[in-house]
């Protein structure tokens, strides 16, 4: 599996290293299980429709961050990617915390995919 970035995403995951230092290795043990698992697996990741888009958009919704003591897979760091299966790639669209933003950037997502 190829892992590609969008620009927003590195300058979200930036961000939020200031206040949660972990999160590259967290986001490596994620990247180890979409590997294996790439599709949708509630209650964990889900499509997001109404897009009106062909590419299929995957939320991450339980997202394991060591540095949100306590927390586990509830920790409320949301990963937004797009899934490319034919091409065997996913591209990071989003990165945020649920207390930081309600739900993800439907523009950013409308304005990089078709």
């Amino acid at each position: 599996m190829k892992f590609d970035e969008l620009t927003e995403f590195k300058k979200d995951l930036k961000n939020l290293l200031k206040k949660y230092r972990t999160l590259n290795d967290d986001l490596n043990i994620v990247k180890r299980v979409l590997e294996v698992t790439p599709d949708e697996r509630p209650p964990f990741s889900f499509r997001i429709n109404n897009l009106r888009i062909e590419t299929c958009i995957i939320k991450v919704k339980k997202i394991a961050c060591k540095a949100l003591k306590g927390s586990g897979v509830n920790s409320g760091m949301r990963l937004i990617y797009a899934h490319f299966p034919s091409e065997q790639k996913i591209t990071f669209i989003e990165l945020y915390h649920k207390n930081d933003k309600e739900n993800e950037d439907r523009e950013r997502i409308m304005k990089n995919f078709k």
